[in-house]
């Protein structure tokens, strides 16, 4: 005979995991190191040199101190080793470079950027990698709108870096943090103190955002708006290489979702051999026509000077064209072999608007094949991260992670902007390039994996993202 009780036999009610208070502390911290990445030269025009290299150095020895502690699950095999040994040879340099005390300190601030890449890439999942960059990218923005709106109702005119105001007129427009253009229709430069900067950034922010939106992220109409945002500062910069790599961008993501729609094999052979015929078809027709594009985008056929700046760098890089004068990206004006060699709006230049005209002048052929190599092996191990359906047992249609598109489309915004600005060699081009590469070793598939699944473990129950 059944007996009838009144305590239930299911299990008390409890809370909910929910993610650990160190965790979102140590994602905090992460979200701060991107964005110091990608600030680049805003912290120089607001706080100075030697501040910004105090950020930085206390930065790194946090991010040290914190690894020390966490001690993450590394597979040290598995690391972007092209990439490491790259900036091996820049450290090697030191021994024949003719321009020491710059060597050091940029080689310091490439160690720098590279162990808070890695740091980030260990103790941060996928997802939260996304996020966390999201988060970065909305701060850059907001910050550059809200300089400019201050500059525009507040200081009421153009502003010198330091928070100084011109006397009168300036020579030339190029020495002004912000030239007070928001209402007036001309390029805005937001806290980068340069129009190429932010447009760069605005479009990185606006694959990021499309992603988690694609991603079924909480609150997509909020970031609907971030996209907006970021579109707006992308138009409003002006720039002729970032809407380049605007079009790459769309070109590879085309691409990708093509690819993805193959099912039987060979199919991909024949879209490759469709693509390779149109990409050289379209980059013979793109240097042909070249005065009529960059006429259409509003700048010269020489890039805005930028072939007289290359001519003078290779000048003065086969003099030593196996292992280079030495690294130093950027240049340091205050270098002697620097200081007004190359002079541009009476400015003196700091690097060689080429990344590959930069690292053939300090590291060489040598350096150039590491380069290369690095970049080979970024975009390869990327484009299959993004192509190939993610597979570890025997099912072979699950569905693919709109997470995996970041790395292969900011591979094609750092390729297409190195052929114009040097920038990819250093603040969040280098570190998202040591990132990625990282975590597709680490991780080649999103949520699966000893580091992964570890780190899934602290974050307690939350909405899932595709």
């Amino acid at each position: 005979m059944a007996v009838h009780s009144s305590h239930p036999v299911s299990a008390p009610p409890a809370a909910p995991p929910r993610e650990r208070t160190s965790h979102i502390l140590l994602r905090g911290w992460c979200i701060v190191l991107l964005v110091i990445t990608l600030s680049g030269t805003a912290l120089p025009l607001a706080f100075d040199v030697p501040i910004s290299a105090a950020i930085g150095v206390v930065s790194f020895l946090v991010s040290v101190v914190l690894w020390l502690v966490i001690r993450p699950r590394v597979q040290w095999p598995r690391l972007p080793w092209y990439a490491l040994t790259y900036l091996v040879w820049a450290v090697a340099s030191t021994l024949w470079t003719h321009w020491l005390d710059a060597t050091l300190l940029t080689v310091a601030f490439l160690i720098v950027t590279t162990v808070a890449a890695l740091f980030v890439g260990a103790v941060l999942t996928w997802r939260e990698v996304v996020r966390a960059l999201a988060s970065a990218l909305k701060w850059m923005l907001s910050l550059s709108i809200l300089f400019e709106l201050w500059v525009s109702f507040v200081w009421d005119g153009p502003v010198l870096p330091h928070f100084v105001r011109p006397d009168g007129p300036v020579d030339d427009p190029i020495v002004l943090w912000s030239r007070d253009n928001l209402f007036d229709g001309g390029r805005i430069q937001g806290i980068f103190g340069n129009s190429n900067a932010l447009a760069y950034v605005a479009l990185l922010a606006i694959v990021v955002f499309a992603i988690r939106i694609a991603s079924q992220a909480p609150r997509r109409p909020v970031l609907v708006l971030w996209t907006l945002l970021a579109a707006f500062l992308f138009v409003r910069a002006g720039s002729a290489t970032a809407t380049l790599s605007a079009v790459a961008v769309v070109v590879v993501l085309i691409t990708v979702l093509v690819m993805r729609t193959t099912k039987r094999a060979g199919e991909r052979t024949r879209y490759y051999l469709l693509y390779a015929v149109v990409a050289i078809g379209g980059l013979l027709a793109a240097w042909l026509l070249r005065d009529r594009i960059f006429t259409a985008l509003g700048r010269s056929s020489d890039l805005t000077g930028r072939e007289s700046i290359w001519q003078k760098v290779l000048e003065r890089a086969v003099e030593h064209p196996v292992i280079g004068w030495g690294f130093s990206t950027p240049w340091i004006p205050t270098e002697p072999a620097f200081d007004r060699w190359i002079v541009d709006h009476g400015q003196t230049v700091m690097q060689a608007h080429n990344m590959w005209v930069d690292v053939f002048l300090q590291l060489g052929a040598v350096g150039i094949v590491l380069m290369a190599a690095a970049y080979v092996a970024f975009v390869w191990r990327s484009w299959f991260f993004a192509v190939d359906r993610p597979r570890w047992d025997l099912v072979s249609d699950r569905p693919y992670t709109a997470l995996t598109l970041l790395p292969t489309l900011t591979g094609a915004i750092l390729l297409v902007q190195g052929l114009a600005e040097s920038t990819p060699l250093l603040n969040w081009g280098w570190f998202l390039l040591i990132l990625f590469a990282f975590k597709i070793k680490q991780a080649p598939l999103v949520g699966r994996g000893p580091s992964e699944e570890r780190l899934l473990g602290e974050q307690g129950d939350r909405p899932v993202e595709r």
